[in-house]
């Protein structure tokens, strides 16, 4: 158990991203205030909170300066130092706690610690020279994924290889840290599952979505997926066993593949609120970011429950982030702007939302049409899916 944080104590997050942002919102209208430490000037975060303090995350002075100005302590991002948030863990109470974080942090470590949790994942083995290069093809065969342990995300720091001669230029391209080589799993669709864990261990799982990825990047998010109940409610299992193995304190989430034999393998996690649970603002009453400062603060947390069924469709780089006007303008679509001032090509500028009737999610026409402007943009399922009804 641990002690609920009283109204108008301050929360420190660490990262300045749109996470943050509504993380600090969500924290807001339970009545607490936000310190961010990030390294951007103006970042997202910084615009909505209480406080902010611009420094690295591995300077000891402003470390502990931060930690000095606030009560509890999250992060909303996985690329920080581990170090210094045992530093800041030595000052405040630090959660999700820095294990979870190494853990999350590198692949090959992350991927060890689901399959001894008891939770399946792709097969997969460490890559640190050609020789191992050469074991790990011989062991998992091609194609593969040849990926760095750490760093990477939205499709960086990672190369599909179906040769000896691919693998090694990939190997070459992508030290000089270590690698993973993972089999390629023929997926139908990929989900993920958001749980919330307090420090009394009482779990709320959200429902499982189905997200659709476009150059790497989610683009569009379908709560609830389009999945047999028992294949969700599987994904929700995996979810809160993962999160209880690692003593989470704080938002978990499971990037999790279901393959076309109905195999649920778990892929990725983020100890963190995600970009796949935008659609909670709008469509339950208690969102993803209020779970996670719910269980970050020692509050009670609700049942995980929607209200609605969603489409949350993402506006990266310039493009899509031009239209807002036209957004502003379309009947249905719920908006919500970072307030990032460079749309950058693949650069997450916002998302909008839109809801439907409980048991009501149409197909893919409804879908695009439900988008407006954004419609043209959202990409079907697969026809030869043969889980998707």
């Amino acid at each position: 158990m641990i002690d609920p944080l009283p109204p108008g104590a301050t929360i420190g997050i660490v990262g300045g991203g749109q996470l943050g942002r509504m993380s600090a919102l969500a924290a807001a209208r339970l009545g607490y205030r936000c310190h961010i430490l990030t390294e951007e000037e103006d970042s997202p975060a910084a615009q909505v909170a209480a406080a902010a303090t611009v420094g690295a995350y591995a300077d000891e002075d402003i470390l502990c300066d931060f930690a000095a100005a606030v009560d509890v302590i999250t992060f909303e991002f996985e690329n920080i130092s581990a170090e210094g948030l045992d530093l800041l863990a030595s000052l405040k109470p630090v959660r999700p706690s820095p294990h979870v974080l190494r853990v999350s942090q590198d692949r090959v470590v992350e991927k060890t610690f689901i399959n001894r949790a008891g939770v399946p994942t792709a097969r997969f083995a460490p890559v640190a020279s050609l020789d191992d290069l050469d074991e790990a093809i011989s062991r998992l065969g091609l194609p593969a994924i040849l990926k760095t342990t750490r760093f990477g995300y939205d499709g960086k720091g990672q190369a599909r290889v179906a040769s000896r001669v691919a693998a090694t230029e990939a190997f070459e391209r992508l030290r000089p840290g270590p690698l993973i080589m993972e089999s390629v799993v023929d997926f139908a669709v990929e989900v993920s599952v958001i749980v919330a864990r307090g420090g009394d261990g009482a779990i709320s799982i959200f429902d499982c979505v189905e997200n659709r990825h476009r150059d790497h990047i989610l683009d569009v998010t379908l709560a609830p997926a389009r999945l047999p109940a028992e294949t969700g409610a599987q994904a929700q299992a995996i979810a809160a066993r993962i999160a209880e193995a690692i003593d989470l304190v704080g938002l978990l989430t499971v990037e999790i593949f279901v393959d076309r034999n109905g195999n649920v393998l778990a892929n990725e996690i983020a100890p963190r609120p995600h970009n796949s649970g935008h659609w909670t603002i709008d469509a339950c009453p208690a969102s993803q970011f209020e779970m996670h400062v719910r269980a970050v603060a020692g509050l009670p947390l609700p049942p995980a429950r929607r209200h609605s069924d969603a489409v949350m469709k993402n506006l990266v780089g310039p493009d899509e982030i031009a239209l807002w006007p036209s957004i502003l303008a379309c009947p249905g679509l719920i908006p919500h702007h970072y307030g990032k001032s460079e749309a950058r090509p693949g650069r997450k500028m916002g998302h909008v939302t839109v809801l439907f009737p409980r048991g009501a999610l149409p197909g893919e026409f409804g879908v695009s049409a439900a988008l407006g402007p954004l419609g043209v943009s959202a990409q079907p399922v697969p026809e030869e899916s043969a889980l998707l009804p």
